[in-house]
């Protein structure tokens, strides 16, 4: 069945429709979805979640361009809520250096921050990258974050990033610009991450696959994900699901 292993459900997009939204995902064989929370709002809204769906999962942290409005106490309440059995991830953490919003010294100690808040409470972490990778790569290795591994969500790299992030027990999780007909790096990379650390998402409500590109995504679109993986690595579809969920399972540690 389709593990969808980031979608931000508890966005605002979300507020008319969700039940609809989660109605469509079940329809399509999605059967686990780990919602994202990465700000005080976003994490209570995952929190709640998760208390009223079965499958739904949550990871908690904080995203990299509101670091500067992470605070101690932020932090010491994230670990607090780590301890409830549905969250199964610290995170989105990382680096953007696409926004101004927080200075990159700051980004830089918060992300240090949470990999240590991660190894404490022994979960895997979620990295968010923009325009950051080789400051992301480096504070990963000298953090040992490859000791509790993790997710580089929505891998858009290259494949000497890749491997870098492989040898770090990391798996890549692949999205929507996969599906992109102009997006050539990233097919390429896909093509040779090996089966045991692929997975999908859709980070919804953003970066929507073809044939919906430009509107708003759900979780009922990674199958969009999973057809092109499955074509690109010239296996079935039904094997693509089967690896990317056992995988999510065994990362997320889901029986």
């Amino acid at each position: 069945m389709l593990f969808d292993t980031h979608a931000h459900l508890n966005a605002y997009q979300y507020d008319e429709d969700l039940q609809e939204v989660i109605d469509r995902a079940k329809e399509e064989g999605v059967t686990n979805i780990v919602v994202v929370g990465f700000d005080t709002e976003t994490i209570n809204r995952a929190m709640k979640l998760i208390e009223e769906y079965d499958f739904l999962y949550a990871a908690i942290g904080w995203h990299p361009v509101d670091a500067i409005d992470m605070t101690d106490e932020h932090l010491k309440w994230i670990k607090e809520l780590s301890s409830h059995p549905k969250v199964v991830a610290i995170g989105e953490m990382g680096l953007d250096y696409h926004w101004d919003k927080s200075p990159k010294e700051i980004q830089k100690e918060v992300f240090r921050k949470q990999i240590k808040l991660a190894k404490e409470v022994n979960l895997p972490i979620i990295i968010h990258n923009r325009e950051a990778t080789s400051d992301v790569v480096e504070i990963l290795q000298e953090e040992g974050a490859r000791e509790i591994g993790g997710i580089m969500h929505c891998f858009s790299g290259s494949l000497e990033v890749a491997k870098q992030c492989l040898d770090m027990n990391f798996f890549l999780s692949f999205g929507g610009p996969v599906t992109f007909k102009n997006a050539r790096k990233v097919k390429e990379v896909a093509k040779e991450v090996p089966l045991d650390r692929l997975l999908i998402e859709t980070d919804c409500p953003y970066l929507t696959p073809h044939p919906y590109r430009g509107k708003r995504n759900e979780p009922s679109y990674v199958k969009y994900v999973a057809e092109e993986l499955a074509r690109l690595k010239e296996k079935s579809y039904k094997e693509i699901v089967q690896i990317t969920e056992e995988n999510a399972k065994k990362l997320f540690a889901i029986k």
